[in-house]
């Protein structure tokens, strides 16, 4: 991107592409503390409060385009050190990350899925069909399961037609069947994607 398109919207409610930008760079941040807690033991917060990671997005998304590309390098460079630091043993220690305790190697798949995200959150030309194959099966499968563990989310049976397998979010009778192609399918499951390639079983448009 230019330059002048760091100020321009992303696709994200009341966020630039800076804004954006800025927190892929703080995330990996974060993600440096927590491997830094899994590998010495120490209690270490992927943020100093919420309060103060949206406040440093704020400031962040401010800085000239220059900073903060720079700042990106720089926190996927601190990022990757910091893996490379880490025992083998390491990786099964568990950590807090909003709320949850999770396991050291599952921060990996959390970084991945950061990335490739907001790469399409930017609105820069990026889309859900340039994930590469593998990738897009992880994220239906992650959103199906994180989803269908609410009980206030609807039953449904996500069926691409450029997969061989189908995936159902949540448990219960009569899910209601959702078609299309599996970029369409995972963008409107992660909220990105009004869904307007996607039909019913009953050929409407999902709800």
């Amino acid at each position: 991107m230019g330059d002048d398109a760091f100020a321009k919207p992303s696709a994200l409610p009341d966020w630039t592409r800076a804004h954006v930008l800025t927190h892929v760079a703080r995330n990996a941040d974060a993600l440096v503390n927590l491997l830094t807690w899994a590998r010495t033991g120490v209690p270490t917060p992927a943020y100093a409060s919420m309060e103060q990671r949206d406040a440093d997005i704020e400031a962040g998304a401010r800085r000239p385009a220059a900073e903060i590309r720079a700042d990106l390098v720089a926190s996927s460079d601190r990022l990757a050190a910091a893996v490379r630091k880490m025992p083998e043993e390491a990786w099964s220690a568990r950590v807090d990350f909003r709320g949850r305790r999770i396991l050291a190697a599952d921060l990996l798949w959390l970084r991945a899925r950061e990335v490739w995200i907001h790469a399409v959150d930017l609105d820069a030309g990026a889309s859900f069909t340039d994930l590469p194959r593998p990738m897009l099966r992880e994220l239906l499968t992650d959103a199906a399961a994180t989803l269908g563990a609410r009980p206030d989310f609807p039953r449904l049976l996500l069926v691409p037609a450029d997969e061989s397998r189908t995936w159902t979010v949540g448990e219960g009778p009569d899910p209601l069947e959702v078609r299309g192609p599996a970029a369409e399918l995972a963008a409107w499951l992660l909220g990105r994607s009004k869904g307007r390639d996607l039909r019913t079983a009953e050929g409407k448009r999902p709800p």
